[in-house]
């Protein structure tokens, strides 16, 4: 199917070979969007048109100097517009099917631009600073290490080697089947929440320098040394401002699309006979 002209191809190269179009001379005023930059059979291509274009381009081209850009863009819908002109027969089912589809997520993604422009004040900052503070900070964090194997009879047999005076780290890097283990099974700080709940469970019944019996997951069997605990120290707002605005902004848009679709009166008809495969069947668009 053809792609049509929608990107600006060899645009570096149509910049540097196109010779420019007579310029007409216009009275000098301070440019905006309606401004018409050129007029193809009297149809307007305007200052906006062009802004729009520069905004989907590659990065690539972007890094282009703003004189040879502007000029590769303005010729580039010249180009478009008089093609589009030549175009005189019914509209193909696939353009205007195309067109259905980006008018929808046009307007979808400017209903979430505007959900997310609104969400993130100062007061929903902190509220949600505050809800952070109270879920989960100041509480205690914990390093460990950890042996891991496949049966408890294993992992039985290495908690014995251990109470017998074996050197942990050495019997990680020799036993253990997981990720940590060439490392001596140490996993570094971590709060609650960080690891699986049976994992957690037993590091937190955990004296430390104690070494746990023998803990199933779905990972297999563990056996733990807890090496030290400390309080987890809160960031400033500061620090995660940035992160919890991210948050907030998701949150609203999640919730803005469930409540659309909710309040939307929406059918999906069971079509007897339909393969899902069908959907790459491009000449069902073909005209």
């Amino acid at each position: 199917m053809p792609k049509g002209l929608s990107t600006i191809s060899a645009l570096a190269l149509a910049a540097v070979l196109t010779l420019p179009l007579p310029a007409a001379v216009v009275a000098e005023t301070e440019p905006d969007a309606d401004t018409v930059v050129a007029t193809v059979n009297g149809k307007e291509i305007t200052l906006g048109h062009m802004i729009i274009a520069q905004a989907s381009l590659p990065p690539q081209y972007t890094q282009m100097p703003a004189d040879a850009l502007f000029d590769a863009i303005l010729d580039q819908l010249i180009k478009q517009e008089a093609l589009s002109q030549a175009e005189t027969g019914d509209l193909p089912r696939y353009v205007a099917l195309s067109l259905e589809n980006e008018h929808r997520s046009l307007l979808a993604g400017e209903e979430i631009r505007k959900v997310a422009d609104a969400a993130g004040d100062e007061a929903d900052v902190n509220a949600a600073y505050q809800d952070m503070l109270d879920g989960g900070f100041d509480g205690d964090e914990f390093n460990a290490s950890h042996i891991l194997v496949e049966t408890e009879d294993e992992a039985s047999a290495i908690k014995t080697q251990l109470d017998e005076g074996a050197d942990f780290a050495e019997l990680a890097k020799e036993k253990s089947t997981g990720p940590s283990g060439p490392n001596g099974g140490a996993l570094g700080w971590f709060g609650k929440g960080a690891m699986v709940p049976e994992f957690e469970a037993a590091v937190v019944a955990l004296e430390p320098g104690q070494v746990s019996d023998p803990v199933q997951t779905q990972f297999g069997w563990h056996v733990i040394l807890l090496s030290k605990t400390r309080k987890q120290s809160a960031p400033e707002l500061d620090e995660v401002r940035d992160q919890i605005v991210d948050q907030l902004r998701a949150d609203a848009i999640e919730a803005r699309i469930e409540e659309a679709t909710r309040d939307a009166s929406i059918e999906r008809p069971v079509i007897e006979g339909l393969n899902p495969d069908v959907i790459r069947n491009l000449d069902l668009v073909r005209n």
